[in-house]
């Protein structure tokens, strides 16, 4: 009675949680037509969002927000990679054991601190480093997409550490009896059998980093115009929605109900295939 009581409730538990992503497509979707049929394809290379006086709808495209989105994300991705291979390296193969733990701690403490402190962080004091350093005002896409390396570092480094320690100890032994050295270790043995784990934990970090919007808010400058240079300021998808989304009406507010499916539908994607595919060749 017991068992299928369980089995009852975990089948309910998944397929509510399969019908709340079916309705919350479903509601983007819906509320998108009027901008899908007033603009079509056309949307995503629209470079203008000026809504129109009294009746006129207004002319909106998504090109400058999913540009700034993509331009951040990929920033954010080419500082936090590395940095996260490199704490995960540390911590699995360098590190001394009383080391590891407060130091394990401290990079998943990282990860409690909300986005909003970070944004508040990175405009006292990482953009005037970043005028001083590069010009301008500080705010643009360079600061922003460095916040965002730092805040998806945690999630990136945390998960590849976990895929390294599945390695088993007998290859490395064996690596090492060989006279093979540490890097010699964690390149041909450690990151081969832990691949599927690293590149999963890359992508999800992806999807974390392409829907953040708080932190971004604060400092990507808030501005509809295509950066000509990767200090210039700019918006991204989630800070448009942000800013906008209650003084939104008809075909604005359909406009950006479309500009939130295709965050939603590449978020999906990026997570499916961190999932299904790579997370799921790792386990092998």
């Amino acid at each position: 009675m017991s068992g299928k009581l369980f089995r009852n409730i975990s089948f309910l538990s998944a397929t509510l949680s399969f019908f709340i992503l079916l309705g919350i497509f479903a509601i983007l979707f819906h509320y998108a037509q009027d901008a899908m049929h007033t603009f079509g394809w056309d949307f995503l290379r629209i470079d203008q969002w000026e809504p129109g006086e009294d009746d006129e709808g207004g002319i909106f495209g998504g090109l400058i927000p999913i540009a700034g989105t993509l331009m951040a994300t990929l920033i954010a991705m080419v500082i936090a990679v590395p940095l996260s291979m490199g704490i995960a390296i540390f911590l699995t193969e360098i590190a001394h054991k009383n080391l590891v733990k407060p130091v394990s701690v401290a990079i998943e403490l990282l990860a409690a601190i909300p986005s909003i402190i970070y944004g508040m962080w990175g405009l006292f004091y990482f953009a005037p480093i970043i005028q001083h350093t590069f010009g301008g005002n500080g705010v643009g896409l360079l600061t922003a997409g460095i916040v965002l390396a730092i805040m998806i570092i945690p999630f990136m480094a945390a998960i590849t550490r976990d895929a390294m320690n599945t390695t088993p100890p007998v290859l490395k032994e064996s690596a090492y009896a060989m006279g093979a050295t540490t890097f010699e270790v964690v390149k041909d043995v450690v990151m081969p059998y832990a691949k599927g784990g690293i590149i999963g934990s890359i992508i999800l970090a992806l999807g974390r980093a392409l829907g953040e919007t708080m932190a971004v808010a604060f400092l990507i400058g808030s501005v509809l115009k295509f950066p000509s240079k990767i200090t210039d300021p700019t918006t991204s998808i989630p800070v448009l929605l942000a800013n906008n989304f209650s003084e939104a009406q008809d075909l604005e507010l359909s406009s950006m109900y479309l500009l939130a499916l295709l965050l939603f539908v590449v978020s999906f994607i990026i997570i499916s295939l961190a999932k299904f595919y790579f997370l799921g060749r790792g386990a092998k």
